[in-house]
């Protein structure tokens, strides 16, 4: 037996090498963003394998929790009782797997085989996916959750996944490449790449991420959130405010970390649905919105955009570039730039901007005069007295 184990071990030793694959990268787009994602495919095409290889190159441990095999108090806590629960409460204590992963400080958890979860399971997991509660413990902010499952038709006593779970993931279609697998297994796997977001660029990415959700959706006010009419397609992705702001902190790190257009196209789809996301990626690939940090700089020849979403955008991305390092110089220099969008002829989109802009006043500047074309806006806000 020594000897066939020890043939076994050398049949599994893999080489990895990088190869582009845009679904992978979307899916290391969305664990870098801190994002629930779920990968559906059907039994057997290396989901595991590859969440055990993502682990890897994050560095960090893999726990893998079978949902479907699990009991709602398996992610809801059991009920323990002390000495006095009048006074103290009755704590709802953790499984093992969620005591594992806070001890280590984090880690990628995998919950496998979701869409065989009954409904009662799919309810006690929606705080755990979202907020990271797992009974009355928190675990660490370091802590990924990716999940899996196999479409209904081929999943074990398959259920369809509930609206509010559903909600909770960036989707993500897990499909083979018949070429892929012939070279895996003559040795040698693709890599699976994190990545690597700069720092230096968070401010200006932050802003530019706020301008362009906020523009498309002043232009598109029924996408602000969707719930679909028929029982599968809200078992998947669909946009609610709270898959916007999935959408925002993939753009924040795309913009920090340069990640793939098809990537990010494909995170954003699975965080919204294929017919918003499609709308929105085109409205992201046109709409090409200045550096806020080289308006801030020179507000004087900034030029606004002719049309109202996307001077709407370029406002907002200006303004919240200030909130995210407010200086006197950086917040008179979004006057100067609110400015150029009155004489431009549109004061009634930079009113909004004027707003956000006046709410971060320190009380020890002065007033602007840039400010006079806002006046009366402000006033009726209480922004100005």
């Amino acid at each position: 037996m020594d000897a066939a184990d020890a043939l076994l071990d050398a049949v599994r030793a893999w080489r990895t090498e990088p190869v582009r694959d845009p679904k992978v990268e979307a899916l290391a787009l969305a664990v870098t963003a801190n994002l629930p994602v779920l990968l559906w495919g059907e039994p057997g095409i290396g989901k595991s394998a590859t969440l055990r290889q993502l682990a890897d190159s994050l560095g960090t441990p893999l726990e893998t929790v079978i949902a479907s095999v699990h009991e709602p108090s398996d992610f809801a806590g059991l009920p323990i009782v002390g000495d006095d629960p009048a006074t103290t409460g009755v704590p709802m204590a953790p499984p093992d797997w969620a005591v594992r992963v806070a001890h280590r400080g984090g880690g990628l958890v995998f919950f496998d085989e979701l869409s065989s979860a009954p409904p009662a399971v799919q309810a006690a997991l929606l705080r755990v996916v979202l907020e990271r509660h797992v009974g009355s413990l928190e675990l660490p902010a370091a802590t990924r959750i990716v999940a899996a499952a196999n479409p209904p038709a081929s999943a074990a006593d398959g259920w369809h996944l509930s609206p509010p779970l559903a909600n909770r993931f960036v989707h993500l279609q897990w499909t083979h490449d018949a070429a892929v697998v012939a070279r895996g297994l003559a040795g040698t796997w693709p890599a699976v790449e994190v990545p690597t977001v700069d720092t230096a660029r968070s401010s200006t990415a932050i802003a530019k991420a706020r301008g362009t959700v906020a523009g498309f959706l002043t232009a598109r006010p029924g996408l602000a959130h969707h719930l679909p009419t028929d029982a599968e397609s809200r078992g998947g992705a669909w946009p609610s405010p709270r898959t916007w702001e999935m959408v925002l902190r993939l753009l924040a790190v795309h913009h920090c970390a340069n990640a793939s257009a098809d990537a990010l196209a494909m995170a954003i789809c699975g965080a919204i649905g294929d017919g918003p996301g499609l709308e929105f990626t085109t409205y992201l690939s046109e709409l090409d919105l200045p550096d806020p940090e080289r308006v801030l700089a020179n507000p004087d020849a900034f030029v606004l955009p002719d049309r109202g979403d996307r001077q709407l955008a370029c406002l907002t991305a200006v303004v919240s570039a200030v909130q995210g390092n407010t200086t006197r110089t950086r917040w008179e220099a979004a006057w100067v730039v609110l400015a150029q969008a009155v004489k431009a002829g549109v004061p009634d989109v930079a009113a909004r901007a004027a707003m956000d802009l006046a709410a971060i006043r320190d009380t020890d500047w002065p007033v602007p005069a840039t400010v006079d074309a806002f006046v009366d806006v402000l006033r009726l806000s209480g922004r100005l007295a």
